[in-house]
Formats: C-alpha cells, sequence, structure tokens
C-alpha cells in the first residue's frame, strides 16, 4: 500500500521532544493518508522505549510506527531507514526539534502537485517567537570560504553571489539547497536519484541531495505558507559550539570536505581550505588599523584539513 505521505522523524536521546514533533504531525494529518515513522538512531538512553509506550498508549489504528536501528546512522542513515519503513508519494523529513503549525501537510503538498517539476518543496521554518530562520542557501564553494574566513564587510559585498546563506525572503531563482530540518521530497525524485549519501553522519548531506536532485533536472520550490517551528539545536550540539568559536566535532569537518570534493571535484577540498586560509589572512589586516580579528572557530586552521587525503572516505561518528 502506497500512503500519499510518509513522514520521517530521527529520535536520537530526545524521547519527550519527539513525542511532541509527533503530536503535532497527528493534529495535522485529519483525512490525509499518511503515516509517521520514528526511528530511534540507537540512542542506547531508553528513548526507543519511551517512544514505544507512548505509542502502545495511542488508540489502535494510530498511524505512527517506531524503527529501531541497530546503529547510530547518522541522519542520512536515519531517514533512509525512515523512508523505506513506509511506500509514500512524497516523504516529510523532519527534525525531531520541530513541530508543524496547522495546515502545513495540506499546503505543502498542494505546493508540489502544482509544481510537479520540483522534486523538493521546502517549508518556511520559524522560531518558537515567530522570526523566520533562515533555511535557504547557496550552495558552498571556495568564494564562499573565503567569504567566511575573512569575516570582513567588504570581501562579502564584492563576492555577494557567493554568500551561502539567502535571507528571507529568499529569490526563488538564487536558491540551490534548502535545510532538510524540514522539507518534502517527492518519491519519483528519491526512487531517480537514491537514498540519502550515508557517507555523511551529519551535517552537508542535505546540501549533497539537492546538488544530486538539481544535477538530474530536479527543482526546489519554497512554499512559505506551510510553516514548522524549528527549536534550533535541539537536537544536536554543533550550533551552540559555533556560536560560542568552540571546537567542533570531527564529523562536521569530515562532512563538510566530502561535500567539497563532490561538489567541486578532486581539487576541491584543497581549494576550499586554501581560500578560507586566505580569508584569514584577510581578516588578520584588521590590526593595522587598530581593529580586532573576528575570532575563528577553535583549531579549524587544523581542522579543516580532516578527511582531505581520503575525502570520499565513511563517515565519522561520535564516539558516543
Amino acid at each position: 500500500m502506497t500512503r500519499r505521505i510518509a513522514i520521517s522523524i530521527i529520535n536520537y536521546r530526545t524521547a519527550s521532544m519527539t513525542v511532541d514533533c509527533v503530536r503535532s504531525v497527528l493534529s495535522d494529518i485529519g483525512d490525509l493518508d499518511a503515516h509517521v515513522v520514528v526511528v530511534d538512531n540507537a540512542s542506547g538512553d531508553g528513548s526507543a522505549d519511551h517512544i514505544a509506550g507512548w505509542i502502545a498508549e495511542q488508540p489502535a489504528g494510530t498511524p505512527v510506527t517506531l524503527v529501531r536501528s541497530a546503529s547510530n546512522t547518522g541522519f542520512s542513515g536515519g531517514h533512509n531507514q525512515g523512508m523505506t519503513a513506509v511506500a509514500a508519494d512524497h516523504y516529510l523529513l523532519l527534525n525531531s526539534d520541530a513541530l508543524l503549525r496547522p495546515g502545513f501537510l495540506r499546503t505543502v503538498l498542494s505546493a508540489a502537485e502544482a509544481n510537479p517539476q520540483a522534486g523538493l518543496i521546502v517549508p518556511q521554518i520559524e522560531t518558537e517567537e515567530g522570526a523566520v530562520q533562515v533555511n535557504c542557501f547557496r550552495f558552498h564553494s571556495p568564494r564562499s570560504e573565503l567569504i567566511r574566513g575573512a569575516n570582513s564587510g567588504p570581501v562579502t559585498r564584492l563576492f555577494q553571489r557567493h554568500v551561502v546563506a539567502l535571507q528571507p525572503p529568499a529569490d526563488p531563482a538564487a536558491i540551490e539547497w534548502a535545510s532538510f530540518a524540514c522539507i518534502l521530497l517527492r518519491a519519483r525524485m528519491t526512487a531517480e536519484i537514491g537514498p540519502m549519501d550515508e557517507g555523511y553522519f551529519l551535517y552537508f548531506e542535505d546540501a549533497e541531495y539537492c546538488l544530486r536532485a538539481r544535477r538530474a533536472g530536479w527543482g526546489i520550490v519554497q512554499e512559505p505558507r506551510a510553516v514548522a517551528v524549528h527549536f534550533r539545536g535541539g537536537s544536536g550540539p554543533v550550533k551552540a559550539l559555533e556560536k560560542a568559536r568552540h571546537r567542533l566535532p570531527p564529523y562536521f569537518y569530515s562532512s563538510r570536505t566530502r561535500f567539497f570534493r563532490q561538489a567541486h571535484g578532486p581539487t576541491g577540498p584543497v581549494l576550499a581550505n586554501l581560500m578560507w586560509t586566505a580569508g584569514r589572512g584577510i581578516a588578520q589586516l584588521r590590526r593595522l588599523t587598530g581593529r580586532d580579528v573576528p575570532p575563528a572557530i577553535e583549531a579549524e586552521a587544523r581542522d579543516i584539513w580532516t578527511g582531505t587525503l581520503q575525502p570520499l572516505s565513511p563517515h565519522r561518528a561520535p564516539e558516543a
């Protein structure tokens, strides 16, 4: 039996948050032919049992299935399991630290029907307070790494067309990829281009999947009337570490290296690193005018070289 839509949610040690997420989906399903799949990514903290117990308490026929992964397969592996668990015409990938606003599912499905050339439908993502979050982007490139390293207004303005983040409302023509915190994928597209790349543990896998989709001729359409709330960072530590300029986990840099190799060829990772380093050199020029140099993320000058010799090697999962 093929559902109209299946919703894939990964749980990793966020049981209560995941249940809240599922509740928001169930309240929006109504009479839609839909099914929710929760993939527990080997949490090892009782999360799976907590969610299983909650599902057992629901009325008979509640369209929720729990998949217990044998290992922590990361973002790509978890959602691949979610999408293979239920046959559907569309798959909504949804973070466990997100909630759907009423009417989301019908609105996003209507956008998919109105845009048959689009393989990905991007909703609007907001904070709990209602501020619109950035969720549409240009692809990372060596020039964008120069911008990031320099952290300088003149450099950013000079290479404006290579700035990764697209401030909302994003120009539809400029959108090259979108965050997979919440996104609708057309099943015909996933069947054509294959599953998400499990060589990524976390981060950059959404950019790579959009790159693959676009290379296959599929479009990306944004539907701002479909709104989800994302409690940013609730399901992972990297955003908080980045904001504090603390050292990021190795899997982040492994993913970064993998993407630059896939997007920009064999020299992509090295060129990106050299451009970032050049950007840091530009940043140091501020000292000549007595200004402070914006700090880089701790150990980033070394960590950006993670995996450069073997950019397509398997992902580096965290130790625990």
